[in-house]
């Protein structure tokens, strides 16, 4: 079979036409000898026409005439036998039990496949021999089911009986017999009932799956949206900042010539200033010399009477017209100017810094639709790890800081702080410097009998006694109050009691995107106490209240 097979293929390559690759249709022998369909070779000289020539496809032999062509009737007679034996034998074979078909268990010698299975003859059967099982009345009542290969499956192996029922007891097939043995008293049901139970719940499942799907495929087009978004976006931001930043580099070269204009100006007008009083120098020496010339002159006169007569008039000598002393500071003239540019660049050092941290915050909130999952343990929580360093100028005047800014305690005395408008002014309280936004974690060690551990937006007040300067009793800030008695969240000026194990030593962890807050008890393990799942508007801040002498809170750097 495998070698007819191989000749029919290769006859059918034999009978091709090199252009469509297919069998012959209406085959044309050309002058080389070569045979193309007709259609085919009459619509490759059509395009090779439009220069003049006409040529063989294989070959390559050219004709400037067009040949005439003629059907090829022994060819074309030839094609037909093949393509009649072709396709009978393909029938043929196809009626024939391959390697993945089921066999019939009557058939001899070559096999043909099996149509059906019959479970009461548990046997399959081809077309031919399964007419038996339509004609004959007792055949007639055997089950018949779709060609199975594993027929012995479905017979119970206890007692040769068809397993036509399913025990829910022990979730498995089993026959009548076995009802009255091994599974006497169980729960059994039909088979048949039980996967009609089954395909119900499959189909919920695949109803499951399909939302699942159409969810997955909304998310898909949105995060599809969400990367042109980002995109564009990111191109906007990109030619914005490169206009912003180009007319900033103007306006300090515009500045940079304005300073070395006005020092020009300073420089000419100084340097002519001392040239004049260098000129007056000059003329007052060269008049100095010419006295002392005189004097000299009058010092060798012999007569008493001509030295005396002439000394009134000599001795006299005009003041000065200018300072005696002369203050030279050389290469100081301009010192100040260099200290203002140098104050200056510190400014915009500053100031670059600031926007470039401004920056990589505003760039970090750009996430992706799917926010990822809370962690589970702390090392897991370790990942988004936050440095807070606390702000002195957002510190009440009874809050000490220490510890590189990290711990802040309480003093009955008030400190010399000075005035701030950033100061909280009555509530004892501090925010930190770092502003938080994306996801970040910290952890914070306290002592006291109670402390308020709080997050809170920069715009919260500051100044007075209202209840929106004080954290956990505005819409702007959120609070966990630690008391050495139990736990208690505060949210504009909602008390809620928070169950758990009270700890020395808090987590915080900020997913500021998904608007989730949440607050662990740290020990040897880690509990959550309390979670907030809203809508944050503003980055946030973190923030401690403290209450009497000596309560502190720090800010660890978690290990």
């Amino acid at each position: 079979l495998l070698h007819q097979q191989n000749d029919y293929q290769m006859d059918s390559v034999k009978f091709s036409c090199s252009i469509c690759l297919d069998l012959l249709k209406d085959p044309v022998t050309i002058p080389c000898g070569h045979s193309y369909c007709m259609n085919c070779i009459k619509d490759f000289w059509d395009g090779e026409g439009q220069r003049g020539i006409y040529s063989c496809p294989q070959c390559r032999q050219t004709s400037k005439l067009r040949p005439v062509l003629g059907k090829n009737i022994m060819l074309a007679e030839l094609v037909e036998d093949l393509k009649k034996n072709g396709l009978q034998s393909a029938a043929a074979d196809h009626c024939y039990a391959g390697p993945e078909d089921v066999a019939c268990d009557v058939c001899t010698g070559r096999k043909r496949k099996a149509v059906k299975s019959c479970l009461v003859c548990m046997a399959s059967y081809c077309e031919n021999h399964l007419q038996d099982h339509f004609k004959v009345p007792v055949l007639k009542k055997h089950k018949l089911v779709d060609p199975s290969r594993k027929l012995e499956e479905i017979i119970c192996s206890r007692h040769d009986e068809v397993m036509k029922i399913f025990c829910r007891t022990d979730q498995q097939c089993i026959c009548y017999l076995c009802t009255m043995n091994q599974h006497k008293g169980h729960e059994t049901v039909p088979a048949a009932a039980e996967r009609t139970e089954k395909q119900k719940e499959l189909q919920g499942i695949r109803q499951q799956i399909q939302r699942r799907i159409q969810d997955q495929e909304k998310d898909v087009k949105l995060l599809q949206q969400e990367v042109k978004t980002i995109f564009v976006s990111g191109y906007k931001a990109v030619d914005d900042s490169e206009k912003i930043f180009t007319d900033l580099i103007r306006l300090i070269q515009k500045r940079s010539f304005d300073v070395k204009q006005q020092i020009r100006s300073q420089q000419k007008t100084k340097v002519s200033r001392v040239k004049e009083l260098q000129k007056k120098l000059e003329q007052e020496i060269t008049e100095l010399k010419r006295k002392d010339a005189e004097l000299e002159k009058l010092l060798i006169i012999e007569d008493h009477t001509q030295f005396l007569q002439n000394y009134p008039s000599l001795s006299a000598l005009s003041e000065s017209t200018h300072s005696s002393s002369i203050n030279i500071r050389p290469l100081r003239y301009f010192e100040d100017v260099t200290a203002a540019v140098v104050g200056l660049k510190e400014k915009l050092q500053n100031i670059l810094r600031d926007m470039r941290t401004d920056i990589s915050l505003a760039i970090t909130e750009v996430n992706v639709l799917l926010s990822e999952p809370e962690p589970k343990t702390r090392a897991g929580f370790l990942k988004y790890s936050q440095e807070i360093t606390l702000d002195p100028n957002t510190t009440s005047t009874q809050l000490l800081l220490s510890e590189e800014c990290r711990k802040v305690t309480f003093k009955k005395k008030s400190l010399p702080y000075s005035d701030h408008p950033d100061r909280f002014t009555f509530y004892d309280q501090v925010l930190s410097i770092q502003r938080l936004t994306g996801r970040c974690y910290w952890e914070v060690e306290w002592k006291a009998e109670v402390t308020n551990l709080a997050v809170a937006y920069k715009d919260i007040s500051r100044d007075g006694t209202s209840d929106e300067c004080m954290f956990g009793f505005n819409d702007k800030s959120w609070v966990l109050r630690c008391h050495t008695k139990g736990y208690l969240s505060l949210h504009n000026s909602v008390r809620t009691p928070v169950p758990g194990p009270v700890s020395s030593r808090i987590g915080v962890y900020l997913d500021h995107r998904a608007g989730i807050l949440s607050f662990y008890s740290v020990s040897e393990t880690m509990t959550l106490l309390h979670r907030v799942q809203t809508t944050f508007s503003q980055p946030l801040y973190a923030g401690v209240r403290l209450f009497d002498e000596g309560d502190f809170a720090e800010f660890k750097q978690p290990e």
